[in-house]
């Protein structure tokens, strides 16, 4: 059986929304929804659960929907250049020494893009597990826009072109598939972290397609929104 660690990172500051990892959604503090998945997916496969934070008020929060940590993240992993592998890393480290073991796969739930479910997870799971060559999985969720039909991008000269030409596309149909990383979860090799890879996007990536609406929170516009779809029963999903 693999041994697979979770992780829930939340720093303490946040520019975008203030607070927002621990900011009430629905009745309940965002980082909850991460924590409750997180538990049954644990639950279903064994896996150890962690939390890396700077902020005690987080940690405070965090054991009463049943996530306590010894584990402090440093400074230096807590500011807005930090990269979350990086952090991933300090975390494991932290996790394998103290319960002796070595992980051989990480998932790292964010907290800020919640729409997510066990069925989720299992599935995008099934997929890294099969295909021995990926290194990591990272969900997706279908693109609005095409870089290839409707996207631009403005050149040196300050004129705007096609941010991919692509030949002669004349609709949306006819453009390659894009999507959006929603960046709700990420299942990562221990091959990943091993190998030194620092983005979420390699020449080893798969994309787990989330099959129902899924988005993370960067303004305080989209707090309203899934605040809505929580409170009047909107998902087209159950949690």
């Amino acid at each position: 059986m693999s041994n697979i660690l979770v992780t829930i990172c939340a720093r303490g500051g946040s520019k975008g929304i203030p607070g927002k990892n621990i900011k009430i959604l629905n009745g309940q503090p965002l980082i909850a929804y991460s924590i409750q998945t997180a538990r049954k997916f644990c639950e279903k496969f064994g896996a150890h659960l962690s939390l890396s934070t700077d902020s005690e008020e987080i940690k405070v929060i965090a054991s009463k929907f049943g996530l306590d940590t010894h584990y402090v993240r440093p400074a230096f992993l807590a500011n807005d250049t930090a990269g979350k592998a990086d952090a991933l890393i300090d975390i494991l480290e932290f996790e394998e020494q103290k319960r002796g073991i070595k992980y051989d796969y990480i998932l790292d739930l964010d907290v800020t893009s919640p729409l997510r479910n066990l069925l989720d997870l299992e599935g995008a799971f099934k997929m890294l597990k099969s295909n021995s060559q990926a290194i990591n999985i990272f969900s997706v969720s279908p693109a609005s826009r095409n870089p290839y039909f409707n996207m631009v991008e403005i050149n040196e000269s300050g004129f705007a072109k096609l941010a991919k030409n692509h030949g002669e596309i004349k609709s949306r149909q006819m453009a390659p598939k894009v999507y959006d990383m929603n960046a709700s979860f990420y299942f990562f090799r221990r091959q990943f972290f091993t190998e030194g890879y620092k983005s979420s996007t390699t020449d080893k990536s798969l994309a787990f397609v989330v099959p129902h609406i899924c988005f993370d929170l960067d303004e305080p516009i989209d707090f309203i929104i899934m605040e809505f779809l929580l409170s009047e029963n909107k998902l087209d999903f159950t949690l």
